[in-house]
Formats: C-alpha cells, structure tokens, sequence
C-alpha cells in the first residue's frame, strides 16, 4: 500500500497522478510524452500495488494547485500568482507551490518586463550603467531587446553588444536587486543556482532584431574593439538555412554567383525546404544535374559541408553590403515590397 511520504519523488507522485485520474486520462497524457518518459512512468506505475485515498487526494490536491498557479503566471507574471495564492491558501502554502512551480518550469528573470512595451522599458534603463543594460537586454526577447538597442545612443550601442557577447554567470543576488528596480511588483529570483544569461548567441539574435544601419555601427565599432568576436558575431548572423526566407531574384543572384561544387555540397545534407527553394530558383536543367550530382556523391565530411555553406554565407553577405540583395531585418526598414 502506498502512503504519501515526504521524500516522494515527482516521478513518484506523476505516477499516482495517473493512476488516480484514471486509464483514459492516463492514455491522453501518454500522447504528449517522449518514449522514455512513458517507460519510466510505466515502470513507476507497475510497482504500484494500492494506492491510500487520502494519498490520491492529496495529490490532486497539489496537481490542482500547481496547475491554478502556472494559470497565474500565464495571466500576470509570478508576484501575481503570488498575490492571488496568499489569499487563497496563506503565505507559506503559495510559496511552496511558487517555489516548486518555477523550478520546474525554469522560470528566467525579467519574466515581467518581457510583457513590457520596448519603449517603456527604454524610457527606465537608458540611463543605466551599460552593464545593466546588458544584463536586462540579455533576458528580453531578441525582438525587445533588438528595439531597445537601435534606440540607444550609436556611440553606446556597441559596446552594449560587447558586453552581452562576452557576458559570464550572474549570480542572483545582482540579478534580484536589478530585477526589483525594474518592477518592484516581480518577486525576487527564488533558485540559488548561478543563471547564465548573454553569449554570442544572445548577441546575435538581438542583432538580428535590429535594422541594418544599427548593425552596421556596431559590427564596425566591434571590428575596432574586438575583431575576433566581430567576426564569430558574423558568422553566425545568417546562417545557410536562413536562405529560405529570401525573396527569389535574391536566391537566383545568389546562385549565380556561387561554385557549383559549393552548392552541390551544401545541398546533399540540407533540410527538403531548403532544396526546394533552391532548386524552383533553378532552371530545369540546372536543378536535374544538381539532383544527379547528389544522388551518386557519397558520403561528405561535415566540415566539407560547413565550409561549402561559410563561403555561400560569405557571398550573400557581400551581395547584402553592395545593395544587390535584402535581407529582412528587424525596425521596419527592410520590409520587401
């Protein structure tokens, strides 16, 4: 027989879930997991002999409860749910739920300020030190922070970018305290894990949210400052891939422009978009030879692969700074029309 007990694991308590809920709920719930998933909780629910009906409703108690919360954060952020949950069940009982719900779901900082107009939250930080303003672009989405940075000051706007690239762990203290400048109303991070926040990566997608003219200062700038992060930023600016999003006469200037034997190899591992896309911007004749080509090429190293994409991602990027293709950006500057 299964009584609650306080060191039940989540698995543990999934497990009697389902098997409360019944068979029928517990099939609909299997649909929406991954092979191991179904097999640890299978295996959980096969050890299962007799489950106490307090332990049931005690489950579905905390399942209800975690479930009315995570509503709230989706409503109002997590000092609402908060709010609401205090009320509902006292102080102590909502900030366990809280506390377990947001570790669960990994909830990352500034989770108000995502929902916050760009132009406001430019209004309060553009006077910040800009390590501060790093720090907060670098948890808002990349469209936010994008708007935000071609706001900022040129002569600021770089060395922004630089800081969000090279940015390292922040502990949470740092991040609470300017978290509750922010929005006083957003509860303080409640995990004690260091969060990682910027990156390359971060930078990068900010950039891809801003217009061209921005981009353009801050590469520049970068290329100045710091030539070797200026040139892992371009790299991953456009990647092959991105050529589906391309408008035609683009694609077409493009393969014209491009070796054979690079496109071939680029080809051969590509997703079924991307080959579609350029082969229709082919002639009939161009794209059969291509498919022939592929068809009887055999295995490819990868590195042969990515140098191949690097040089078609160097030629666009080429086309792009002489005017004779667009890529559409972020600011409203480059929408095709």
């Amino acid at each position: 027989m299964v009584r609650k007990e306080k060191g039940m694991t989540g698995k543990q308590k999934a497990a009697l879930l389902l098997i409360s809920l019944g068979p029928e709920v517990a099939a609909s719930v299997y649909k929406n997991l991954n092979e191991e998933e179904v097999e640890r909780l299978t295996l959980e629910i096969s050890s299962v002999k007799k489950v106490e009906s307090s332990v049931k409703e005690e489950i579905i108690e905390e399942f209800h409860n975690i479930a009315i919360a995570q509503d709230y954060i989706s409503q109002g952020g997590i000092g609402y749910a908060k709010t609401v949950l205090e009320k509902a069940l006292g102080k102590n009982h909502a900030q366990a739920i809280i506390n377990r719900l947001t570790s669960s779901l990994q909830v990352r900082p500034f989770d108000f300020a995502r929902r916050a107009d760009p132009s406001q939250l430019l209004n309060f930080i553009q006077n910040e030190h800009p390590q501060t303003i790093a720090l907060i672009l670098s948890y808002l989405e990349a469209e936010q922070a994008g708007v935000i940075l071609s706001s900022l000051p040129q002569e600021t706007q770089a060395d922004i970018a630089r800081r969000i690239a090279t940015m390292d762990s922040t502990s949470p203290e740092v991040i609470s305290e300017i978290e509750a400048v922010l929005e006083r109303k957003l509860s303080s991070t409640v995990t004690q894990d260091y969060t990682e926040a910027g990156g390359v990566d971060a930078v990068v997608e900010v950039l891809n949210g801003v217009d061209r003219a921005t981009e353009k200062t801050i590469l520049d700038a970068l290329e100045i400052q710091d030539p070797d992060l200026a040139e892992e930023i371009k790299k991953r600016m456009f990647v092959f891939e991105d050529i589906v999003t391309l408008d035609n006469r683009s694609i077409q200037r493009i393969i014209r422009e491009c070796e054979n034997e690079d496109l071939i190899l680029s080809l051969k591992v590509s997703s079924e978009e991307v080959q579609n896309v350029l082969f229709s911007n082919m002639s009939a004749r161009m794209a059969e030879s291509f498919k022939e080509e592929i068809e009887i090429m055999g295995p490819v190293r990868l590195r042969d692969v990515e140098e191949a994409q690097t040089r078609i991602v160097g030629i666009i990027r080429r086309l792009e700074d002489s005017g004779e293709i667009i890529i559409a950006r972020g600011g409203g500057d480059d929408i095709i029309v």
